[in-house]
């Protein structure tokens, strides 16, 4: 005899939900324009490729999965300051560049949104400093001298 459980578990195997695209605007005004896919309660989730216009102004482009941020892409704020690189679960996490507005940046290694790790800054005067990033410090940072 077949056990809730079984029965749920067979209606969970048959689910299998279809990537469609379109523009979605949400209640408080916010747009995205992609790809998505509908759950098995109904409800709709950001899945594949995708933009997301926030109405202050903050455009996300790049993957999506389970309604997140989730993979390559790029996050640009209305002061110009711009994330390219790896999310993971709405956070920049892995490889990537932060370019602040006055154009210095950042490329290297993020873990939940702050520099972590091994990674170079390129200042305003284009002088690079490479080392290790832990958030707002960076102890022993060296300058990388270029002789073209």
């Amino acid at each position: 005899m077949a056990t809730l459980r079984d029965k749920k578990e067979k209606k969970k195997e048959k689910f299998s939900p279809e990537i469609t695209s379109g523009v979605f605007i949400f209640p408080n005004g916010d747009k995205y324009e992609g790809d998505c896919i509908q759950t098995e309660l109904g409800s709709l989730e950001r899945n594949g490729q995708g933009t997301h216009t926030s109405v202050s102004g903050i455009v996300y482009e790049g993957s999506w999965a389970n309604d997140n941020m989730n993979g390559k892409g790029k996050l640009t704020h209305p002061s110009n300051a711009v994330y390219e690189g790896d999310f993971v679960n709405n956070q920049f996490h892995g490889h990537g560049k932060y370019t602040w507005p006055d154009g210095s940046y950042y490329v290297g290694t993020f873990v939940e949104n702050r520099l972590e790790g091994e990674g170079e800054f390129y200042d305003t005067e284009g002088q690079i400093w490479t080392g290790a990033f832990r958030f707002r410090a960076a102890p022993g940072l060296k300058f990388k001298l270029n002789m073209n």
